[in-house]
């Protein structure tokens, strides 16, 4: 599957999940109670460690190896499998004492069927890195739509029956037989059954850093409401929650669909050609120009998306939303950066600069947490900065790539950028950061912003004006 293709399906694969979940969401929220949804949510927080470890990084082995062998396979096979099956016994273990810590026996039951999770996910992650090793996008989207479907229909099902919070524990024992099923019939026959130990210190090898830099990275990106809930308050916990899930929807709907894709592409050309320093290039010129338009949006609209999303109860959060869109602007070029390591098997080098980065941005936050929410939208302003600059440092150095030479790239993307950001600046200074309408200063503003990013792209012949020209063409052809 060519690249634009590969790039369609990852797309159309997340938008879909997205349309599954808001809705799903929409109409669990006036089946369960608050309470009932809580008692869910609660427990798979305290599961949140255990998901991390699930395959030990030994899907993304898979991804990259430049030689896979059938023993590798089977390695690969028995590092899923095992922990799948050991996993699902520790879940077993810890219900009864969670559910007696928390004297909630729902829980005991929604952690048991978690656990048959756990034993069956095995059988759906070894196909689904295979695919996505081979660019097969198409079915990695059917496998991933039928899943959120099938999960989100028995939920919905079983509480409409008043099953409570276990509903979603069965529903997403349903996301996952569904994701198992179809990745049985997708897979190789070439691919053994048998599980083997002959080259498993090899997938450990790569897979335990790999993991432990997952663990990290989860541990400093839930620093800050830990922070905020101890030295502030719950509700200055809840502010941030709100305001930085606003301005990750990009990472969620944009650069988590082009880093799936980017994953298989820049393996199979370091594979087949020895280098990805271009596809590289181009992913993060795309990422930058999409990336930089956002944050400068957000930043000149916060008050009027805000009000749009949250409703005015939430209106405190506005500046906050301002500040952490400047630290995603900082972010952004760095975005693809673990990606590309990634391909090249550099997981050394990736467990050294999640360390160093956790380290620093954990000590900006917890100073910045101390202040209020305003400086703690500052520190995270500096650590995002000192953050992407490492990253960028290490993975120039290990594509052999000059920091320097990604000059070019981010100088046309910023300036596409700019060029959008001329029609919400303008709202900016008609309507003021705080005003009270939404839907004018919004229309007006994304509006202006997608006319100005598309004449920005042409004007200064961005790498995304192949695809827009692409577009164009396909247009034309049905228009005739």
């Amino acid at each position: 599957m060519s690249t634009r293709r590969s790039l369609v399906f990852s797309f159309l694969d997340r938008y879909a999940s997205l349309a599954i979940s808001v809705a799903s969401s929409m109409v669990i929220a006036r089946l369960l109670t608050p309470t009932e949804i809580g008692v869910f949510s609660v427990t798979m927080v305290l599961l949140m460690f255990v998901a991390t470890v699930r395959d030990l990084g030994a899907g993304q082995y898979l991804v990259q190896e430049r030689e896979l062998t059938t023993e590798r396979i089977r390695a690969v096979w028995a590092v899923q499998l095992g922990l799948g099956l050991g996993l699902a016994c520790v879940v077993l273990l810890a219900s009864y004492p969670v559910a007696l810590f928390y004297n909630e026996p729902r829980m005991r039951n929604i952690m048991l069927v978690v656990a048959l999770n756990y034993a069956i996910n095995p059988f759906g992650s070894l196909t689904y890195a295979w695919l996505m090793r081979e660019m097969r996008f198409e079915s990695v989207a059917l496998m991933r739509f039928s899943a959120g479907l099938s999960g989100a229909l028995v939920s919905i099902f079983l509480a409409w029956h008043h099953y409570g919070p276990i509903s979603l524990a069965f529903g997403a024992l349903a996301s996952t037989l569904a994701n198992a099923l179809i990745a049985v019939y997708y897979r190789p026959k070439s691919f053994p059954w048998l599980p083997g130990v002959a080259e498993i210190r090899r997938v450990l090898a790569f897979g335990s850093k790999l993991t432990a830099s997952t663990l990290i990275t989860v541990l400093a990106n839930n620093a800050p409401e830990l922070f905020l809930g101890k030295l502030q308050s719950l509700t200055a916990a809840g502010l941030y929650s709100r305001s930085n899930g606003l301005v990750q929807m990009f990472n969620r709907l944009f650069v988590d669909a082009v880093g799936a894709v980017c994953l298989p592409w820049f393996a199979r050309q370091s594979r087949e050609h020895g280098s990805f320093v271009e596809p590289f290039l181009k992913s993060t010129a795309y990422v930058t120009a999409f990336g930089w338009s956002f944050c400068l949006a957000l930043v000149c609209l916060a008050q009027p998306v805000v009000r749009l999303l949250y409703g005015h109860q939430w209106d405190q959060s506005v500046d906050l939303v301002r500040l952490l869109a400047v630290a995603m602007a900082f972010s952004v070029p760095a975005a693809l950066c673990e990606v590309a390591l990634l391909s090249s098997g550099a997981v050394g080098t990736i467990a050294q600069v999640t360390v160093f980065s956790a380290i620093q941005g954990v000590a900006f936050v917890a100073i910045g947490a101390s202040q209020g929410l305003l400086m703690l939208g500052v520190a995270t302003i500096v650590a995002a900065a000192v953050t992407a600059m490492l990253w960028l440092r290490a993975t120039t150095r290990q594509i052999e790539l000059p920091l320097h030479g990604l000059l070019p790239s981010l100088g046309k993307s910023a300036a596409v950028a700019l060029i959008a950001a001329i029609g919400p600046v303008l709202v900016l200074w008609i309507y003021g950061p705080y005003p009270e309408v939404v839907v004018m200063p919004l229309v007006m503003g994304g509006v202006a912003s997608g006319v100005g990013f598309v004449t920005g792209v042409l004007i200064f012949r961005h790498p995304l004006q192949e695809e827009i020209l692409a577009v164009w063409v396909k247009l034309k052809r049905r228009t005739a």
